[in-house]
C-alpha cells in the first residue's frame, strides 16, 4: 500500500479518475497550484494529497466560481493557517500540566467546508 504522499498516479489516470482534461492538470502546475512528482523520464506522477488539492480546486472553480488566483490565495492561506493551528497545538501541549496533558482535544480554529449543489 502506499502512503499518502507517494507519487504514484500517471497523468492520465489522474484525469480520467476526476473527469478533467490532462491539459487542465498541466494549468494547474504551470499556476503553481500543484507540484506533482516526477520520474527520471520527468513523467509527471500524482499522490493521492495532489489528487484531494485538485478536487479541492475543481469544487472552488466549478462550483463557487473562484478564479485560480482566487484559488491560490485560498490554498495559500489554508495552509498559513494550517500551520498556525499546528504551533498553537504545541504551544498549548507545552503549557500544560502532566494531569492536563492526559486530556487531548482537537480543536481546528476553522473549517473549509464545500458544499456540492
Amino acid at each position: 500500500m502506499y502512503s499518502y504522499d507517494e507519487p504514484v498516479y500517471l497523468i492520465s489516470v489522474v484525469a480520467k479518475i476526476l473527469e478533467i482534461h490532462p491539459q487542465t492538470l498541466r494549468q494547474y502546475e504551470k499556476e503553481g497550484l500543484i507540484a506533482p512528482g516526477r520520474t527520471d523520464g520527468k513523467m509527471r506522477l500524482y499522490s493521492q494529497r495532489d489528487i484531494d488539492k485538485i478536487k479541492t480546486i475543481l469544487r472552488l472553480t466549478r462550483d463557487l466560481g473562484v478564479n485560480l488566483a482566487g484559488v491560490d490565495i485560498i490554498l495559500r492561506l489554508k495552509e498559513r493557517l494550517d500551520e498556525l493551528d499546528s504551533i498553537i497545538e504545541e504551544l498549548r501541549e507545552s503549557s500544560k500540566t502532566p494531569s492536563q496533558k492526559e486530556l487531548k482535544i482537537k480543536e481546528s480554529s476553522y473549517e473549509v467546508i464545500l458544499f456540492k449543489k
